[in-house]
């Protein structure tokens, strides 16, 4: 287990981490700051800051003050971001705190997870945590504002957990049951768990007793989850679990091993392509040695692919929906490194070694700057655009104008407007046919809509002969985007 003297890290190499992941990600905020300023990479980060900022001040569960809403996809994550406007550190520093404190466990995780998988494996340097600290999605999604590392963590844990060969089963249903607090793909952390069960224990009454413990764990978190989510919102799940899968469904048009292999893409962009082999040589000294919680970690990570191939084939943002299931990969790919490095064999095989560690060192640091160059110009364009015009309205707009827009992130939080929410995220009535331009534009007529805030491109044919009247053109966003977020009139029909 992690918990053997002989798995554990030193507290040295525990603070070397901690020091390594504040300059990974502070210097990610640094470069941001230098190329424009501090900020979010992406837009929904700032729907978590508006619900927390809401509950924080208000004592209430909303995404617009006074319309109770499941428009956060994360209530864990938006309760957490409240304790910094309660201190008074939001919405910017507590924010990348606790992503750093994310990665930073997320380290420390990996690097006994590979002591416990490689017993030969004992650095004074911890090699493992240092490549997890700078591998570029992990860091990107620790300064992204978003719930993702939280996530991540609570996943790779139970999986961890797992390996180690802990039987504390309500204890691991417990950890489930949170992580679906965080999002709801923490219902898929069952697959691994009931397999290892049913593999590991000796006797079906043992195996009946495991499973109770792991359904009690677990049920009692859901049960309270789907709970809240019928009182805010009347569905069992966040209304983006539904408008997600509306508004990409046009996506499963495509071959199904096509998406899976779009979904697997992001994973390998990077260090992740040379730790495919590692990977390939974990799997099989698992199958050897008949390693199921190994094995079972494997196939949740295969599966996670494949349940987004299915279901949800984006691959925006740098596989932002796959990046809790790249640890998995990184750690089993690191562990199959560290072993196959280890063994005393031949020089031919040194050499092969030496070059496998090189290459996946080296391609670590150069995917580590281009992410943070990468993580600059996100935050640039939601700044640039989304913010600049949701300061605009919030200033031009006159007070009781109804506002219909599709990004509203940046707006609910900088706007006072009550706003129609066209990706369905806290308008969820708007899902059945926010693909249909003519059935939106007689729904915003009908909901006395006076302005609409979006991409032309996004929407070609409702904006034809619409005035605009503002329109994002901060010179810093001109090389990275095709049309800039425009405010229109909507007219009155």
């Amino acid at each position: 287990m992690l918990s053997n003297p002989e798995s554990r890290i030193p507290p040295r190499a525990i603070w070397t981490l901690a020091g390594i992941v504040l300059l990974s990600v502070g210097l990610y905020l640094a470069f941001s700051g230098f190329y424009y300023r501090i900020g979010f990479p992406l837009d929904d980060a700032w729907i978590h800051q508006t619900y927390a900022r809401n509950l924080a001040l208000r004592g209430e569960w909303s995404f617009l003050p006074g319309q109770p809403s499941g428009g956060s996809t994360s209530p864990l994550w938006s309760a957490l971001l409240a304790v910094g406007y309660w201190l008074g550190l939001a919405p910017y520093l507590w924010t990348y705190f606790l992503g750093a404190l994310a990665l930073w466990g997320l380290t420390v995780l990996g690097e006994s997870a590979v002591r416990r998988l490689v017993p030969a494996y004992r650095p004074r340097i911890p090699w493992i945590g240092i490549a997890l600290a700078l591998e570029w999605h992990l860091v990107w999604a620790a300064a992204s504002g978003m719930e993702t590392l939280l996530f991540t963590l609570l996943a790779t844990t139970t999986l961890v957990l797992l390996i180690s060969g802990s039987q504390k089963y309500f204890s691991l249903g417990l950890l489930i049951g949170l992580s679906v607090w965080v999002r709801p793909d923490g219902l898929t952390l069952l697959g691994p768990a009931v397999f290892v069960i049913l593999l590991v224990q000796p006797s079906w009454s043992k195996r009946l007793k495991a499973l109770l413990k792991l359904g009690v764990g677990f049920g009692g978190l859901f049960a309270l989850y789907i709970l809240f989510n019928l009182v805010i919102s009347g569905s069992p799940l966040p209304n983006t679990f539904y408008a997600k899968q509306a508004e990409y469904a046009v996506e499963l048009n495509q071959p199904f091993f096509l998406r899976l292999g779009k979904e697997t893409l992001p994973v390998l962009t990077g260090m992740g392509v040379f730790l495919l082999p590692g990977f390939v040589l974990t799997l099989i000294s698992a199958l050897q040695r008949r390693s199921w919680a190994v094995l079972a970690a494997a196939i949740w990570f295969v599966g996670f692919l494949a349940l987004y191939a299915w279901r949800l084939p984006v691959t925006y943002q740098y596989g932002r929906y796959m990046m809790p299931a790249m640890p998995v990969f990184f750690l089993l790919g690191l562990a199959g490194l560290v072993k196959f490095s280890l063994v005393r064999v031949p020089h031919w095989r040194w050499i092969i070694s030496m070059a496998w560690r090189l290459a996946a060192g080296g391609i670590l640091v150069v995917f580590w700057g281009l992410g943070a160059f990468h993580y600059a110009q996100d935050v640039t364009f939601i700044e640039s655009e989304m913010v600049a015009t949701a300061r605009w309205v919030s200033a031009n707009v006159p007070p009781g104008a109804l506002i219909a827009a599709h990004d509203i992130g940046a707006l609910g939080y900088f706007d006072g407007h009550d706003l129609v929410d066209l990706a369905g995220l806290v308008s969820p009535e708007v899902i059945p046919f926010f693909r249909d331009e003519d059935q939106i534009a007689a729904y915003l007529t009908r909901r006395g809509v006076s302005y609409l805030v979006t991409f032309p491109d996004w929407y070609q044919h409702l904006v034809l002969g619409l005035k605009p009247v503002f329109s994002a053109s901060e010179p810093a966003s001109q090389s990275l985007v095709t049309s800039n977020m425009t405010v229109y009139l909507w007219p009155r029909r």
